[in-house]
C-alpha cells in the first residue's frame, strides 16, 4: 500500500462522511418543509432559497447558547452521553456501500468504507450499543423525567432489536453472507421479466419486519415514547440544553439516514440500477441510485411523523413482543425451509409448489368469513345461529339485573319554580 491507496481511502471515508452530513442536514429542513406542507403551514421559507439555510441557522444558535447543567448531573457521563448516539450512528454507516465499483487506472476503487465478513452483525451491535447514549443521557442528568425515558428507551429498544435480528437473518441464510457488498451483489440483475431482483420482492415480510423495527429504533413517531412531549417533558433530554442538545437533536436524524441506507442496501439492491452513458456517468449513477431510495425511505419516516399518533406504551410493547417476534421466527424458519427447497429441488417444481401455496391460502382467506359462527344469520346453522342475549327468556339464558335509568320513571315531575 503506498500513499496514493491511502489517499483514496481517505478520500472514499471523506466521501461518505460527507453524503452523511448533507443527508442529515437536508432531512431537518425537509421534514420541516413537508410536515409543514401536510398541515397547511408554510414551514421556514425565510433563510436561503426555500428556508434551506435555516437548519445551518438553528445549529448555529444551540452552539452559541448558553450551556446549563443540572446540579445534581453525574458530569463526565452527562458530558459524554450525546456523543454516543451520533457516534454509533456514524460508524454504522462505515459499513454500507454507496456506490459502484470503478477502475481508474490500475486501481479498483469501491465506495464503500470498510467492508468487513461481519457487515450484518456490525450494523446490529452498533444498534444495541446506540441504546447506551440515550440511557446514559436520562440517568445521569439527576432527574425524574429523563430516567423515565432512559427506561422506556432501553425496554422499547430491546423489545424490537429480537424482531430486527430475526429479519437480518432471514436475509443472511436468503444470501449466504454476511458481508454488505455480496448482499448487493445477491439483488444484481432481475427476478423475472423487468423486475429488479430485490430482495423486497421474495422477503417482504422480513423487509416489513425490519422495516418497523427500524423505526421503533430511531425512536420515531408512532413510536417516540422515550422522549413522549405529553407525559415526560421531553423524555431523556429534558436537561439537555445548547451544544449538548444539538448533538441529541442530530443524533436522531443520523441514526434516521443510517437506517434507511440499511433498508436500502439489504432490500433495494444498494447502489444497483441500470448502467448507461460514457465511463464517468457509470460511475455516479449508482450513487444517484442510492441517494434516490435513500430519499423515499427518508420521505416515508416524514410522513409517518405527520399522519400517525403516538402509541400507548403498552401496545407499543405488546406489538413488539406478542406480534413481531413470533412472525419474525415464523418467517426465519419458512426461509430455511425455502432455501433448502431451492438448493435441492428443481426451479420449477419450487415455483408450481409456491403457487400452489398462494393459492390455497387465497382461497382459505376468502372461504373463512362463510365458516365464522360470528358471520351466521339468526335462526340460521351453528346451533342457536350465534350468541343469544343476557335476557334471553329461553332456558340458559340470565338476565342482566335491571338498572336505574332503565325504568321508567314513576316519580310526579318536578313543579318549576319561577325567579
Amino acid at each position: 500500500m503506498d500513499w496514493l491507496d491511502v489517499l483514496i481511502i481517505v478520500a472514499v471515508a471523506v466521501g461518505a462522511f460527507a453524503l452523511w452530513l448533507v443527508g442529515t442536514a437536508l432531512l431537518i429542513w425537509g421534514e420541516r418543509r413537508v410536515v409543514a406542507k401536510m398541515q397547511s403551514r408554510v414551514g421556514p421559507n425565510r433563510l436561503g432559497p426555500a428556508g434551506l439555510m435555516q437548519t445551518l441557522a438553528d445549529g448555529a444558535k444551540l452552539f452559541f447558547k448558553e450551556d446549563i447543567a443540572p446540579a445534581n448531573a453525574d458530569r463526565w457521563v452527562y458530558l459524554a452521553a450525546p456523543m454516543v448516539s451520533a457516534v454509533v450512528a456514524l460508524v454504522t454507516f462505515a459499513v454500507i456501500p454507496y456506490g459502484g465499483t470503478f477502475t481508474i487506472g490500475d486501481r479498483q476503487i469501491s465506495l464503500q468504507v470498510w467492508d468487513p465478513d461481519v457487515g450484518l452483525l456490525w450494523v446490529l451491535a452498533m444498534g444495541s450499543i446506540g441504546v447506551y447514549g440515550i440511557v446514559l443521557a436520562g440517568w445521569s442528568s439527576g432527574s425524574k423525567y429523563p430516567l423515565l425515558g432512559g427506561v422506556r428507551s432501553s425496554a422499547q429498544m430491546i423489545s424490537y432489536e429480537l424482531a430486527m435480528g430475526l429479519a437480518v437473518a432471514a436475509v443472511f441464510i436468503y444470501t449466504g453472507s454476511l458481508r454488505a457488498s455480496d448482499i448487493v451483489a445477491n439483488q444484481a440483475g432481475t427476478l423475472f421479466g423487468p423486475i429488479p431482483a430485490w430482495h423486497v420482492i421474495p422477503m417482504a415480510p422480513a423487509f416489513v419486519l425490519f422495516f418497523i423495527s427500524a423505526v421503533a429504533e430511531t425512536q420515531r413517531p408512532p413510536f417516540d415514547l422515550p422522549e413522549a412531549e405529553g407525559e415526560l417533558v421531553g423524555g431523556f433530554n429534558t436537561e439537555y440544553s445548547g451544544a449538548k442538545f444539538a448533538m441529541i437533536f442530530l443524533a436522531e436524524f443520523m441514526n434516521v439516514i443510517t437506517m434507511s441506507a440499511v433498508l436500502v442496501t439489504m432490500f433495494l439492491g444498494g447502489p444497483n440500477g441500470p448502467l448507461f452513458g460514457p465511463d464517468i456517468v457509470r460511475a455516479v449513477l449508482p450513487t444517484i441510485y442510492f441517494v434516490v431510495k435513500v430519499g423515499i425511505f427518508l420521505f416515508v419516516f416524514i410522513w409517518l411523523r405527520a399522519t400517525l399518533p403516538r402509541l400507548r406504551y403498552d401496545r407499543l410493547m405488546d406489538l413488539g413482543w406478542k406480534v413481531m417476534l413470533p412472525f419474525a421466527l415464523l418467517w426465519v424458519m419458512a426461509t430455511g425451509f425455502s432455501v433448502v427447497l431451492r438448493e435441492t429441488t428443481e426451479r420449477a417444481t419450487v415455483i408450481r409448489a409456491a403457487a400452489i401455496g398462494a393459492a390455497v391460502a387465497a382461497v382459505l382467506f376468502f372461504l373463512a368469513p362463510l365458516f365464522s359462527r360470528r358471520a351466521s344469520e339468526p335462526g340460521g346453522g351453528g346451533g342457536d345461529g350465534g350468541a343469544r342475549p343476557l335476557d334471553d327468556p329461553r332456558p340458559g339464558g340470565e338476565a342482566l339485573p335491571e338498572r336505574a335509568g332503565d325504568r321508567p320513571s314513576t316519580d310526579r315531575p318536578t313543579e318549576e319554580v319561577g325567579v
